[in-house]
């Protein structure tokens, strides 16, 4: 029976009723293969083809009668709509529908943790749908096909907001208040806009192209770009105010956690971001004065996160002599723990594209001192940790020494920069570090707002887009009056509280 026949008999509000049936694996494109990727900085995943391998893991999408998808989105994704709408072929659709709700589809489809799928239905006893590659599939293809035109207002109404960052939520407010008819100007201290998308992501996972890309129809929708701009500096919190009705703030949580421990200040020390940046400039073509090479170095990694993964793919990259990534939590469980059930995020073992590519993974390991010879780090002094109840308690005789030339602290960031924006706009720091916000993303400064890492605390790319959206709708509701954007609901109504 084809397709047509199908949507004929069962109507169009799900896709192929047997295809969890019919189609019971799990089916993604091939990544690059690592003896070919490691060689460069290209992108690891291969050309996302909206094919008959898409259209099949579409259709097996079961458009649940409570879509846990949804419920596990920060931005509420529409999936098994967009799902339906592949597997027929409606490409325009599904795009419509993918963008209602996500800004960048072309960067979550390739960076995102994909918490939609821990909570699809079908993942009780199969494997999940593939939503991820499902909505790269969707904007690559949308793309291809011209389908992906800017949107500017049909009218203005005369505001002004300034974005201050140009991270994933100071981006999808934009775009959002741009289209809603206000003059957006979005300020940005480095050399172009991006922030964490284009310097702190390496290259091999979301080309800078793919992000040009889409700040290209920004800029045709009206949003100006203002770039080597360091609000508190080269603009003060006065001006910045007098010139616009609202005053966005999206500037990150980029202080680094540090390590205090002995040997922290040696050289050849570094922390995630000093080590990632330059890597990823480097990659660009610019060749940065200082650039901390691994070549030919023993390497290590402190930290087990996303973060540090990229550090080991760059490592790799830059021709490593050995990696070694070190994680303070012992090994977590290759399978959903009882204690985590569907449909939570569970925290099990998880194979970054990095780590197919080489190093090592040390679990349940601390580091006690940074060992050095002449002002230069030569290894570090670890030893085994067991969890318990008050922390972590080293084991005995477990103390030895990894040798290493270059040490990255990728433990996490812990809130904004506290400088002249911060005080010059008069912003408050709450206790956990981040800026004090109501649930409108409003500051206690009157026409100042907030929004994403810098008020959420360190979190996910989908949470920041989804801050960025809701922040925009309540902006344009305080100077209009009443607002048409689409926010999710999770993140307006759970600023403080999520």
């Amino acid at each position: 029976m084809s397709g047509s026949d199908v949507a004929r008999i069962y109507g169009s509000g799900m896709a192929d009723p047997r295809g969890f049936l019919r189609t019971r694996d799990r089916e993604l494109p091939a990544d690059r293969a690592v003896s070919v990727r490691i060689l460069d900085w290209a992108e690891v995943h291969g050309p996302s083809q909206a094919g008959a391998m898409v259209a099949r893991q579409a259709g097996r999408c079961m458009d649940c009668g409570v879509p846990f998808c949804h419920h596990a989105c920060p931005l509420g994704n529409v999936m098994p709509e967009w799902n339906d709408l592949v597997w027929r072929g409606q490409w325009q659709d599904a795009a419509d529908r993918l963008h209602m709700t996500n800004n960048f589809p072309e960067i979550t489809g390739r960076i995102c943790p994909a918490p939609c799928e821990s909570a699809c239905v079908l993942g009780i006893n199969q494997p999940p749908v593939t939503i991820r590659n499902i909505e790269l599939s969707i904007v690559e293809e949308a793309f291809e096909r011209g389908l992906v035109q800017p949107a500017p207002p049909h009218r203005m109404t005369g505001h002004s907001v300034a974005v201050v960052g140009s991270g994933p939520a100071g981006l999808a407010a934009a775009q959002q208040l741009t289209r809603a008819g206000h003059t957006v100007c979005v300020y940005e201290r480095a050399d172009a806009p991006g922030g964490l998308l284009r310097y702190g992501i390496p290259e091999y996972k979301l080309p800078a192209a793919i992000l040009e890309r889409r700040l290209d129809v920004m800029r045709a929708e009206g949003t100006v770009f203002r770039c080597g701009v360091d609000v508190g500096g080269d603009i003060t919190g006065d001006e910045l105010r007098s010139r616009h009705d609202a005053v966005l703030l999206t500037v990150g949580s980029t202080i680094p956690r540090d390590l205090p421990v002995p040997g922290r200040d040696l050289a050849g020390v570094r922390t995630a971001m000093e080590y990632l940046v330059p890597a990823n400039l480097a990659a660009l073509g610019q060749a940065p004065v200082g650039q901390p090479l691994a070549t030919d170095r023993d390497v290590v990694v402190i930290g087990g996160g996303d973060t540090g993964a990229d550090c080991v793919g760059t490592a790799v990259r830059q021709g490593a002599r050995s990696i070694t990534q070190l994680e303070i939590l012992a090994e977590p469980p290759h399978e959903r723990p009882a204690g985590q059930p569907w449909p939570t995020y569970p925290q099990v073992f998880r194979v970054n594209s990095a780590h197919e590519e080489g190093g090592e993974r040390v679990f349940a390991v601390s580091t006690l001192a940074i060992e050095g010879d002449d002002g230069v780090v030569t290894g570090l002094r670890l030893v085994d940790v067991e969890r318990t109840a008050t922390g972590f308690s080293p084991v005995a005789g477990t103390e030895r020494t990894l040798p290493a030339q270059l040490v990255v602290l990728a433990l996490g960031f812990a809130g904004p920069e506290r400088g002249a924006i911060v005080e010059q706009l008069g912003v408050e720091i709450d206790g956990r570090g981040v800026l004090v916000r109501d649930d409108d993303f409003a500051t206690p400064v009157p026409g100042v707002y907030a929004a994403g890492d810098c008020g959420r605390g360190q979190s996910l790319i989908v949470w920041a887009i989804a801050e960025g959206r809701a922040a925009a709708a309540a902006i344009d509701r305080a100077l209009t009056g009443a607002t048409d954007l689409h926010a999710p609901v999770r993140a307006s109504t759970m600023a403080l509280r999520a």
